[in-house]
């Protein structure tokens, strides 16, 4: 059976128009999910260049980097980090802030999460505007981990996301990307 291609797993997500407001094209990666071959392609995209690279933990930004984060983590026989919005971990905690569009929120993980000099790969869904996935890196980076890379499925290169990502010395892997907003 042949693997799906790059044009496959684009065409497995899905597109809906003016949400989560007027304009918008929110790129819904759970049609990718619910096709197990794309899932599994996208998994195996997300691995492939750092298969025997040692990563110890996979940090997965709530909510969908946590699906693909556990398969990605399972995959590399790395530990799996949950990055999640402030107050929802019930241990203590080290948060880094970061803007949204209109106002602020902030990110937080458990201060034992990872240990000064682990090799950690950052994963999420998408990657937009950045600010998400650049308060994940100062995160982790504060507590001594070696941030590797950042991956994502869908890249929105208009928003210049994955450039704030590389600006911090971070590599970025992304499987498709998708012009506008």
């Amino acid at each position: 059976m042949d693997r799906p291609s790059f044009s496959d797993l684009k065409n497995a997500i899905r597109t809906i128009p003016d949400h989560p407001a007027p304009g918008i094209l929110f790129r819904d990666i759970t049609t990718l999910l619910g096709d197990a071959r794309a899932f599994r392609r996208a998994v195996d995209e997300l691995v492939q260049p750092f298969a025997g690279l040692k990563i110890a933990k996979i940090a997965g930004i709530e909510a969908r980097g946590f699906i693909l984060g556990g398969a990605v983590a399972h995959q590399l026989s790395a530990g799996f980090v949950p990055v999640r919005k402030k107050g929802k971990l019930p241990f203590q905690t080290v948060s880094m802030p970061y803007s949204l569009e209109y106002g602020s929120d902030e990110i937080e993980v458990h201060k034992d999460a990872v240990s000064p000099g682990e090799r950690v790969l950052l994963v999420d869904d998408l990657v937009a505007t950045g600010g998400t996935a650049e308060a994940a890196v100062k995160l982790l980076s504060s507590l001594g981990a070696e941030v590797v890379a950042a991956c994502f499925i869908v890249d929105l290169p208009d928003l210049g996301g994955a450039d704030k990502v590389r600006r911090l010395g971070v590599p970025v892997r992304t499987l498709v990307s998708f012009e506008g907003h």
